[in-house]
């Protein structure tokens, strides 16, 4: 179904991953077991690793077509992303239950290390290229966090709420990033979060292995996605069919937004296709992108059951002392009171 629609590109080759059991390649389709999640190519570009709603990660090889899909690691619970090392030592792979786990690549069943700290599903993990031993994820807890991921270490965390202003109407709303992109010019990472017209803007400080918050970009339109051009800036998808596109560049130490009527960028010939084939296939998009909650169903149920308990429990006090004020009988067990049956006197054992 084109609702969990995704795409990966490498130098050879193109596969997308559906809805319904389907993955298609630029030069076959084949089914897979469960339905996608989402995949990655490995370093090497041999091989598309899919990672599917039961928590497992097959490998399809580029190199061979028509082969089928091969059984690399398993999780308990649902996966939700997929990453590799750029030497190919390395599975990454994050589920629902909060953890990322690390394994090894030439053997899945050993595992290097879990990245734990989430206190909520992990919704994206982002192995940064020019620092190959950092790891960024984010989560529905609302945190974007930097490990060291080969020992699992926590190395920085950023929680996203305290990053907003008070008087956002979604200051208070639950949300998760979809997407962590990452732009090697300046270090700089982008946050897109899933249904809020807004990208977090952040410095990679490698040395001191942190992040530093920049800025926070926002839109007249919900955000869909988010990717950085090397030589342009950051490209935003939003929800707008008469300006899909919208160009963002840092200017004078701060990002700075260009509508697609500003002639302070001009339209490439390359845009004006990206734009105008977006623009014939709009329902296409409004479908999956336009719905809400991409995540919600995955945050954990809470059932407070103590309030319900104790206020019953106030209630009962209430009553007890109301009817001693009264003078009248104790009440037993079953909520009756106890009377003797006339002309009976009570038994007792016998010893």
């Amino acid at each position: 179904m084109a609702g969990s629609a995704g795409l990966s590109l490498c130098g050879h080759a193109l596969v997308v991953r559906g809805g319904s059991r389907l993955l298609a390649t630029s030069t076959s389709s084949r089914s897979v077991v469960r339905r996608c999640t989402a995949l990655t190519f490995t370093a090497s570009e041999e091989k598309v690793l899919v990672a599917d709603k039961s928590g497992d990660v097959y490998s399809f090889s580029v190199l061979e077509p028509h082969g089928s899909g091969k059984l690399e690691l398993g999780h308990l619970s649902m996966l939700l992303d997929v990453a590799v090392s750029p030497d190919d030592r390395y599975v990454l792979t994050a589920d629902r239950d909060e953890k990322i786990r690390v394994s090894w690549a030439a053997a899945p069943h050993n595992i290097e290390s879990f990245c734990l700290g989430h206190t909520e599903f992990v919704s994206r993990i982002f192995v940064v290229p020019d620092h190959p031993e950092l790891l960024l994820s984010s989560s529905g807890d609302r945190t974007l966090r930097l490990w060291q991921y080969r020992s699992g270490r926590e190395l920085h965390c950023c929680h996203l709420p305290s990053l907003q202003e008070p008087t956002e109407p979604w200051s208070d709303k639950r949300f998760a990033a979809s997407r962590i992109t990452y732009w090697r010019q300046e270090d700089c990472v982008a946050l897109l979060c899933d249904g809020l017209p807004a990208v977090c803007l952040f410095q990679l400080d490698a040395p001191r292995r942190q992040l530093v918050f920049q800025q926070q970009l926002t839109f007249q339109h919900r955000v869909w996605d988010a990717a950085f051009e090397e030589a342009q800036g950051l490209w935003v998808l939003q929800d707008c069919r008469e300006a899909p596109l919208v160009l963002c560049r840092p200017v004078g130490g701060q990002w700075q937004v260009f509508r697609s009527s500003s002639q302070s960028v001009p339209a490439t010939a390359a845009s004006k296709r990206v734009c105008a084939h977006l623009r014939e296939n709009w329902a296409m998009l409004e479908g999956p992108a336009g719905t809400d909650g991409g995540f919600s169903s995955l945050y954990k149920a809470t059932c407070d059951n103590m309030t319900n308990y104790l206020k019953k429990k106030e209630e009962r006090l209430q009553r007890q002392l109301e009817r001693k004020r009264r003078g009248g009988p104790p009440r037993g067990s079953s909520g009756q009171t106890k009377r003797m049956k006339a002309g009976r006197a009570p038994r007792s054992c016998s010893s």
